[in-house]
């Protein structure tokens, strides 16, 4: 077990940062911690990083409790900050080499430069390197002892495209070299890209945990479906079925269903039975970011699991 907490609570004053967090994180595998800001995912991994005290609870990082153990913890994880302070005035392989000497083993730093795709720029002075660059050297400075937990805090904001993708296929190689890699993110099509598991956070509590597949087909959004047909039919027989007609103008009809198959199913027969022809169709399913924002902007969330081999909890917020 790579992390685990209960009742996890950090409070500054009068607000409450984290309420009652309990999460489990397995060794292995890419997890990915969405929320909106002020949603606590900064305060919960520097609470795991042992750069936080929670107020109350229970957390267990690779063995270690980060509030007492944090030294010895430093030498099991490896992290990225949002605001990761980089010496300037070194080069790429000086700045690795300095934050070799903080632990008690390292990885050559010519490997380092190699996994994170600046071996050209090892003689390059910090300062010089481009946005993406420092990025990278960052995660570099989080890979330097080989950590098997890597955290890190939005390493791809404020990237380009390029840069972005970059930074994907580095996290995606310490994933298949077997790392445990838990990441905040703003990006929905990063995590649905990059995640085996997605955690969602609002004002301080885990509101859904599973899979992004699982997330999507949890969600209460309804598919929406366009049809073009050559001539005027009557779609009664769909709303059987669970169909909503939205739109109907000339041959153009829309539907939202949540159970779209059915609806498609129904449709052919139908369409056959009156004979009209469909000309085209095309359809819009939820997506993750829709998911995302029933989450986040729904204060109302039900509890619901899904069943099968793995779960995903959906969990009502307290008020």
């Amino acid at each position: 077990m790579s992390i685990r907490t209960r009742s996890l609570t950090k409070t500054y004053g009068t607000t409450e940062a984290l309420r009652g967090v309990d999460l489990d994180i397995e060794s292995g595998g890419i997890i990915g911690l969405l929320g909106p800001n002020g949603a606590g995912k900064t305060t919960l991994v520097e609470v795991f990083e042992g750069l936080r005290t929670p107020t109350a609870g229970e957390v267990s990082v690779m063995g270690f409790d980060p509030s007492l153990e944090s030294v010895a913890l430093r030498q099991h994880i490896g992290a990225q900050l949002q605001a990761t302070h980089i010496p300037d005035g070194l080069t790429a392989f000086e700045v690795l080499r300095l934050f070799a000497s903080f632990y008690e083993r390292s990885v050559p730093v010519e490997d380092v430069l190699e996994r994170v795709n600046l071996n050209g720029k090892a003689r390059e002075l910090a300062r010089n390197l481009s946005g993406g660059q420092k990025q990278r050297l960052a995660i570099g400075m989080a890979l330097i002892h080989d950590p098997a937990l890597l955290i890190f805090d939005e390493p791809t904001a404020g990237l380009d495209p390029a840069a972005r993708r970059q930074l994907h296929e580095i996290i995606l190689n310490l994933k298949e070299r077997g790392r445990t890699i838990l990441f905040t993110t703003h990006y929905i099509e990063e995590a649905e890209r990059l995640c085996e598991r997605v955690v969602i956070l609002n004002r301080g509590q885990v509101v859904a945990d599973g899979t992004p597949l699982e997330l999507v087909r949890s969600s209460e959004g309804k598919s929406t479906i366009f049809i073009d047909v050559d001539g005027p039919f009557d779609p009664a027989p769909l709303l059987a079925v669970g169909a909503l007609e939205q739109e109907r103008r000339g041959a153009h009809y829309r539907f939202s269903a949540i159970d779209s198959t059915a609806v498609i199913v129904a449709l052919g027969e139908v369409l056959r039975s009156q004979g009209v022809t469909l000309t085209d169709m095309h359809m819009h399913r939820p997506t993750l970011e829709d998911f995302y924002l029933e989450m986040v902007d729904d204060p109302e969330v039900a509890d619901l699991a899904v069943g099968g081999e793995s779960e995903v909890a959906v969990r009502k917020p307290v008020a």
